[in-house]
């Protein structure tokens, strides 16, 4: 068996795909939960990401220590040249659409902390209501930046 033909064995987008798959839909299934404000399903949530993500690290790290088995660089450029030199539609479809789903993923993974984050700041401000701080108005300064008003001062000074 060559190197080529070893590596290739070795190389399979398979259970990347799979792996990628699974992760997308935790995503998804997130969103629907940060969207209802489920948190007993994004709790549940986390323990499975955390081995989701561990094992696509491990699938990366076989793929790119087998590229390095065959002299290529172990990394995203060396899996281009590995895919220039197999010649193979079939491995460079997968190897394009898998690229594809990590940028979905990715995009998911962004959009969910917009909305982790608007959740904190609406739970920040209920806070603060229930401790007795007021949120006093908000203007924007000579530089563009938002300020609160100080509300301690008897009058406003121009």
């Amino acid at each position: 068996m060559t190197s080529a033909n070893h590596l290739s064995s070795q190389v399979s987008f398979e259970k990347d795909a799979a792996l990628v798959s699974q992760l997308l839909n935790d995503l998804q299934s997130e969103q629907s939960a940060l969207v209802s404000a489920d948190l007993d399903a994004i709790e549940q949530m986390v323990d499975k990401r955390v081995e989701l993500l561990q094992a696509l690290g491990a699938a990366a790290n076989a793929r790119y220590e087998a590229l390095a088995a065959a002299g290529f660089e172990p990394n995203e450029q060396g899996m281009s040249a590995w895919l220039k030199k197999q010649s193979s539609t079939v491995l460079e479809q997968a190897w394009v659409s898998f690229q594809q789903q990590l940028v979905q993923a990715k995009e998911l993974n962004r959009l969910n902390g917009i909305l982790i984050n608007k959740n904190f700041q609406r739970n920040q401000e209920k806070l603060d209501a229930l401790n007795g701080k007021s949120a006093a108005p908000q203007f924007y300064g000579k530089n563009g930046q938002t300020h609160r008003a100080d509300t301690a001062r008897g009058s406003y000074s121009v």
